[in-house]
């Protein structure tokens, strides 16, 4: 059975891809980057892709779809930042709020960072869930750890997820118990891939899964892999993490090496066959922005199950 999604904040596609991997198939995809926006023409040209900001965005003609998705900016929430939550002009669950109230989506699924559990903003969360109350959800929030599903990276998420009441008793949260690879099982084969002689004792040495891959900010330079404590625990797995490189180690290269894009995305949950577009600055942005697709994927197979189960029940019933 088909069940029908609209993704808001698309990104680089981390979320719906999983989503489409879980049976979901997108009527629509909003996002604001154009780069990010290309990568989705690019890997999935029969997606509708609308480039503009959320805000433009009238969820009216896609009433009554099973599914509401979305990875809202994290700025807000995130303790790399202010925290400065409802105050912060990136802050779109208002809008979220607003695309429920006019889609009455059967079940909505939102990720963010884990800074958004934190006390201080415990009053806003219950605000969110008594709006979406009003319009006949129930809401549930979860942390979730990317590695729990297979995912070679320190990657904790939060999920939010709001489904209508007499469908809430059928959900159940997606239980992690795949056992990630390491860094070196990940990426041996493209950290080999020019014959670089050193690939065999960097894959020994990189025998842990990663810290969390921050995609950075527009604001400042070009792509690295995080702060300075982040940078130590790449170079604990023998990673340099001051920048990207475009291509593999050489045969005769020494010291630490960089990744790749490819690698990173990788490391992500992508897989090899997505592409991103625009240049390494902007790839390597939409990859450490994104949701793990196979993360996106547990969850939004949990809400299949319960979306398409119920379909079908209500479909005999009519009959």
């Amino acid at each position: 059975m088909t069940l029908f999604s609209v993704e808001m904040c698309a990104g680089g596609g981390g979320q719906a891809l999983g989503l489409e991997q879980a049976g979901f198939s997108h009527q629509a995809a909003i996002e604001i980057d154009p780069h990010c926006c290309a990568t989705l023409r690019l890997n999935r040209p029969d997606w509708h892709v609308v480039e503009g900001n959320l805000a433009t965005f009238h969820g009216t003609p896609y009433r009554g779809i099973d599914l509401l998705a979305g990875g809202l900016p994290c700025p807000p929430f995130s303790k790399a930042g202010k925290q400065l939550g409802t105050l912060d002009e990136r802050n779109l669950f208002p809008e979220a709020v607003r695309l429920a109230d006019e889609i009455r989506p059967r079940a909505i699924m939102i990720e963010n960072v884990r800074g958004i559990l934190d006390a201080i903003f415990e009053d806003y969360r219950r605000y969110i869930a008594n709006e979406l109350h009003k319009l006949g959800y129930q809401t549930i929030w979860r942390l979730l750890n990317a590695s729990d599903f297979g995912v070679p990276q320190l990657r904790p998420r939060v999920v939010f997820v709001a489904i209508k009441k007499e469908l809430c008793e059928y959900f159940s949260w997606p239980v992690g118990i795949q056992r990630p690879p390491t860094v070196g099982e990940t990426l041996y084969d493209l950290m080999a891939a020019r014959g670089w002689l050193g690939v065999d004792a960097w894959r020994t040495r990189a025998n842990e899964i990663a810290p969390t891959i921050v995609g950075g900010s527009k604001k400042h330079g070009g792509p690295d892999l995080g702060p300075t404590r982040a940078r130590r625990a790449w170079a604990a797995l023998g990673v340099d993490g001051l920048g990207i490189w475009d291509e593999s180690p050489a045969p005769d290269f020494v010291g630490l090496p960089r990744l790749t894009v490819r690698m990173v995305a990788r490391l992500q949950g992508f897989p090899d066959q997505w592409q991103f577009a625009g240049r390494k600055t902007a790839a390597y942005r939409q990859v450490g922005n994104a949701f793990p697709p196979p993360v996106a994927q547990a969850v939004a197979s949990q809400l299949y199950q319960v979306l398409s189960v119920r379909r079908l029940h209500q479909v005999k019933i009519s009959l």
